[in-house]
């Protein structure tokens, strides 16, 4: 697979998000299984893993140190802090302190004394950013992270913080069906210099035939997303059968043509899918390399435009926490 820049780092086009690996879509793999679709990942030329603080309330983290840190010479490692779980709670703490305690917590608990990429997991608009920002610069000068990422913040937000100190990346989701970094994210990293990690960039599941109703297993954060339960979801698939029917056409799966497009937007962004399964994960990285040609990218293009796709990409109270740029009448 080729690789990509993002800021000073170079990483393959498509990486690995680890969080369904512990976290957020019901009962998780057991551990022998995840740590074999980490190494196969890597086996495959992945060398972007991307995890978090909030993933499993750590033990994603601590997954990686035991499945792959031996291999911490093959790939980029990112991780993220601000959302946390304090008090035994899941809470969103942007101060400098709370900061540094996550940052030193998820070096323990990875098993490294460095992580090459830090991202603020979302904007605590209680702390001005630039406090958040600033912590993480001193993390920089003390050599516990290689650069700073900002995750799910509006292009207004990343300016602010790329004055306090370079912005190697920002990470929101991308895909054909949602595609909001295009009103003002996109164009800022690109002013900046800044690369673009485009995460659930097959939609969660909706774009890789993995989603055919709204009965969810317990623990499923779809089951509360609007845009993936009824009435809204009947709607949504509409659009997504004759996304279905291009990938045919192209002669790939629905997930490696979502990913064949979010690569296409730009040599300046990377995706990072996420799966349990080895197969899944094995179709994924192929499409690192796919080429498809300018006529279904732009079918795909008219596929989704207008309510193609709708209801919110969040709940209320998770929707409140996104910095990102909205579409006129998204939220309401």
């Amino acid at each position: 697979m080729h690789n990509r820049q993002i800021g000073p780092l170079s990483v393959s086009a498509i990486g690995l998000g680890c969080m369904n690996l512990n976290h957020a879509y019901g009962v998780p793999p057991s551990e022998a299984d995840a740590i074999a679709l980490l190494n196969r990942a890597l086996d495959l030329g992945c060398t972007f893993l991307d995890t978090a603080a909030l993933y499993g309330m750590g033990h994603n983290e601590r997954l990686l140190n035991k499945a792959v840190m031996h291999r911490r010479s093959e790939f980029t490692l990112a991780s993220k802090c601000v959302l946390d779980m304090y008090d035994g709670q899941r809470g969103l703490n942007g101060s400098p302190t709370a900061i540094r305690k996550t940052l030193d917590d998820a070096l323990i608990r990875l098993g490294t004394d460095v992580i090459d990429l830090y991202y603020l997991h979302r904007l605590d608009k209680a702390v001005p950013i630039e406090d958040s920002v600033g912590e993480l610069k001193r993390a920089v000068e003390a050599g516990k992270i290689r650069t700073i990422g900002l995750s799910e913040m509006s292009a207004a937000t990343i300016r602010r913080a790329h004055d306090v100190h370079p912005v190697a990346a920002v990470q929101t989701e991308y895909s054909p069906c949602v595609r909001n970094p295009e009103i003002a994210v996109l164009d800022a990293c690109r002013d900046l210099g800044i690369g673009f990690v485009a995460f659930s960039p097959v939609a969660r599941g909706l774009l890789a035939d993995a989603v055919h109703d709204d009965h969810y297993a317990k623990g499923d954060i779809r089951a509360g997303m609007p845009r993936f339960v009824e009435p809204q979801l009947g709607h949504n698939l509409k659009a997504v059968a004759q996304f279905n029917a291009l990938a045919a056409e192209a002669g790939c799966t629905p997930a490696q043509l979502a990913l064949a497009w979010v690569l296409s937007r730009g040599r300046d962004i990377v995706a990072i899918p996420g799966t349990r399964s080895i197969a899944h994960l094995e179709d994924n990285m192929a499409a690192g390399d796919m080429v498809i040609g300018a006529d279904i990218l732009a079918r795909i293009d008219s596929l989704f435009e207008g309510d193609a796709i709708r209801g919110t990409r969040y709940p209320p109270a998770l929707q409140a926490q996104i910095d990102t740029e909205t579409f006129p009448g998204e939220c309401d």
